[in-house]
């Protein structure tokens, strides 16, 4: 059955900066499998811009680096990747993609055509789609990090609170646990 998963790197205080955390070969690994279990990514714009800066040049080999990452480039090249935007129509990254009209029907379909499922790596719209209800899964990468700094997970606030039932953990030699949870229904 098809479903939508929110996978995002965390400290133990909540920031998610990208520019925090502890981005070795085994994170990488991580995120290229659970990429591999889905059929397709989801953004909000600011997500995407990140993203299209930097990962085309690690998969066209323009920028070094281990092998885990340009594992992850190149695999995210060829997968679809879907973004939501109301300032931005185009996307010229490889196999991306405008989502656009109602977001709670857009993703709706999206996730319905898409029997591997969607993976949705952006907190703010994380933050939209769980206000509507329509997160299934949560993939944590909680690090051993107190950042003391934001931005933070659901900064914005929901309107109500989540409850989940956790799956599986999985630590991670480095240090990262890995947290899987369902939200309960």
């Amino acid at each position: 059955m098809s479903h939508l998963t929110f996978a995002i790197n965390v400290t133990l205080d909540g920031c998610i900066d990208h520019r925090v955390g502890v981005a070795d070969d085994e994170t990488h690994e991580y995120f290229t499998d659970l990429m591999d279990q889905h059929g397709a990514m989801l953004w909000g714009r600011t997500t995407y811009e990140m993203m299209e800066e930097y990962w085309p040049l690690v998969a066209s080999g323009e920028i070094e680096a281990p092998a885990a990452m340009r594992h992850w480039a190149m695999m995210i090249e060829d997968k679809p990747k879907y973004v939501v935007s109301t300032q931005r129509i185009e996307f010229p990254w490889k196999n991306s993609r405008h989502l656009s009209g109602d977001l709670n029907a857009a993703v709706q379909a999206l996730v319905e055509n898409t029997p591997k499922g969607v993976l949705l790596g952006s907190n703010k719209l994380a933050a939209e789609l769980d206000g509507l209800g329509m997160i299934d899964e949560y993939r944590f990468l909680i690090h051993p990090i107190i950042a003391g700094h934001g931005p933070r997970l659901y900064e914005q606030g929901l309107p109500s609170e989540r409850h989940m039932e956790l799956r599986d953990t999985q630590n991670l030699s480095n240090g990262v646990i890995a947290a899987h949870y369902n939200r309960a229904r």
